[in-house]
């Protein structure tokens, strides 16, 4: 949960003692159901913030009349700042938010809550890797998001074929890295890479959504489908137990075992694209891997180890 959209629930429950998640929702501009899970998720949390049904009922920190922060135990206040604290090092309206809470607490919890929140990193840079930055387009498009405006895209696909569109923003996702707008179009829902947009204008003209939409159904949707994509080419493949490990990190979900070969290798399926993005990612196993099938997989690698045996073979 985002460190600005923590202390936005946080604090109508500390000024008015008791809120219902369709006033929260009006409050911040987001549906009933999105509201209620972020209530939720501060209890995930170990936030001590309870619901009451029943007429006048709604979330309220625990504490009854105690309306502050000052119901926070010290452990409870170590999750709080535990959750916020990795945010806060990246932006500084998290880092304002932070501070903010700090000042809630009571005196004695406030070195501990400082200490927990620089407790913990997020470096988000694989090994090797340069650092990424946030694309600019990012903090346009979740304005627009936020105050439910439609944006003209010039959006360039894999095919570096470009198109303009006018969509409804619903929500952008942070997946390893890279950013995705999930919009309405006149098409229905549509998903772009952040990356791919060359240009964004927002408009003044009021965005669309369905009142049921929520963006986590809707991006696991979207991840189901992309990796079903992924997955269309399957091959079985022996290998020494040893380096199953290895496989598993490079296919992640498409790799899975299938028990073992009567010499004692294991018996592992692989899933990727195309029969030649799996031969690529084999090739440079030489025989320490043996595909057994399917045939389009055997041949895609018997052609590139003839290209290689032509490059680099000696007179």
């Amino acid at each position: 949960m985002r460190a600005d959209r923590l202390v936005a629930t946080l604090l109508p429950m500390q000024t008015r003692g008791r809120v219902t998640a369709a006033e929260l929702a009006d409050e911040l501009e987001v549906s009933v159901a999105t509201a209620r899970r972020d209530l939720e998720a501060l209890s995930t949390a170990g936030i001590p913030v309870y619901p009451q049904a029943g007429r006048g009922g709604g979330w309220s920190l625990v504490g009854g009349a105690r309306t502050d922060l000052s119901g926070l135990s010290a452990t409870e206040a170590q999750a709080l700042f535990l959750l916020v604290g990795p945010a806060a090092a990246v932006s500084g309206e998290a880092k304002a938010a932070l501070r903010k809470l700090v000042r809630a607490l009571p005196q004695t919890f406030r070195a501990e809550a400082e200490a927990a929140a620089s407790a913990t990193m997020i470096d988000p840079t694989r090994w090797g890797e340069r650092d990424r930055q946030r694309p600019a387009m990012v903090e346009l498009l979740q304005s627009a998001v936020i105050r439910r405006r439609k944006v003209r895209l010039t959006y360039v696909n894999g095919a570096r074929e470009r198109s303009e569109r006018l969509v409804d923003p619903w929500g952008l996702v942070d997946k390893d890295d890279v950013w995705y707008l999930i919009a309405g179009t006149d098409r229905g829902q549509r998903t772009f890479r952040v990356d791919r947009i060359a240009e964004a204008e927002p408009t003044d003209q009021p965005a669309e959504r369905p009142d049921d939409f929520e963006l986590a159904d809707a991006w696991e949707e979207v991840v189901g489908k992309m990796e079903q994509r992924r997955g269309a080419t399957w091959a079985t493949v022996l290998i020494e137990p040893r380096f199953v490990p290895i496989l598993r990190n490079h296919f992640g979900r498409h790799c899975h075992a299938d028990g073992d070969a009567d010499d004692g290798r294991a018996r592992i399926r692989l899933a990727a694209p195309t029969p030649l993005d799996i031969a690529r990612n084999l090739a440079g196993w030489g025989a320490a891997v043996e595909v057994l099938e399917p045939q389009a997989v055997r041949d895609e690698l018997a052609r590139i180890g003839a290209e290689l045996t032509g490059s680099y073979a000696s007179d």
